[in-house]
């Protein structure tokens, strides 16, 4: 087996309205990459959001009573947390500086994603830019897929990846928030192991465990490569979607 995950070089900075998917095709094909049935698309959040104007300037937001509220508590302003709030389902948990909540897409995140790093705004004040994410990740990979697909006439998936911190445990790590084209969760149960004995709970969080390499090579801050190109992935591509790693709450121990 072997697994290979490449940067796709020279992604420019991306606007509102910017051609992503043919963006990356031509990037691709400039490092003479040939996609083939099988192959993956490991893209960033951030230049989804971007190209789908998810750009929000703060001094536009007008805070709620519940966000003013919250604000006192978190310490945060008040507009970012009124986007929050717009965002989310419902609110998980509340500390000093820490606002912890789920998500519309069902999961649990810290500020629903939104960021100011590596956000330009076009006009005021650039600390009062912030992104939000895509509105349906799945929907987004979906899009990008079927337009690279077309481009390249072979069958690839499609995973859009973020940085999320993980209870218990401290930094943070790419996480799959939407896919398209492979599964997101790998069941073998039933799989015999190298002693003859079946698994009995093993699922794998296949995506999960792709978006995590994925972002080594991303990086965090400066490093201009938001699209990785993967070949070898070990699990069958299948159409996939984020609720399959989504637990459901009647088994979630942690809230």
């Amino acid at each position: 087996m072997n697994l290979s995950l490449t940067t796709i070089e020279d992604i420019p900075l991306i606007h509102s309205g910017d051609d992503l998917s043919g963006i990356i095709a031509e990037k691709t094909l400039a490092q003479k990459i040939v996609p083939q049935n099988g192959d993956i698309f490991v893209v960033a959040q951030k230049i989804v959001s971007k190209a789908e104007g998810r750009m929000v300037n703060l001094t536009t937001v007008h805070p709620s009573i519940e966000a003013l509220h919250l604000a006192e508590v978190t310490g945060k302003d008040a507009r970012m947390v009124e986007l929050v709030l717009q965002e989310s389902n419902c609110v998980v948990r509340t500390a000093p500086n820490t606002l912890i909540v789920e998500h519309k897409c069902g999961f649990i995140s810290a500020n629903a994603g939104i960021d100011h790093s590596n956000v330009h705004g076009e006009w005021g004040n650039e600390a009062d830019w912030v992104l939000l994410l895509p509105k349906d990740p799945d929907h987004s990979a979906a899009v990008i897929r079927q337009e690279l697909e077309e481009r390249f006439q072979c069958r690839l998936g499609v995973l859009i990846i973020d940085s999320h911190g993980r209870a218990w445990r401290n930094g943070t790590v790419g996480t799959s928030i939407g896919l398209s084209g492979l599964p997101g969760l790998v069941d073998l149960r039933g799989t015999e192991d190298l002693f003859g004995f079946h698994l009995k709970i093993t699922q794998v969080a296949a995506a999960d465990e792709l978006a995590a390499g994925a972002s080594l090579l991303m990086g965090q801050a400066a490093e201009k490569t938001p699209v990785i190109f993967v070949r070898g992935f070990p699990y069958e591509l299948r159409e996939g979607e984020l609720k399959e790693l989504i637990r459901a709450k009647e088994h979630d121990l942690f809230r």
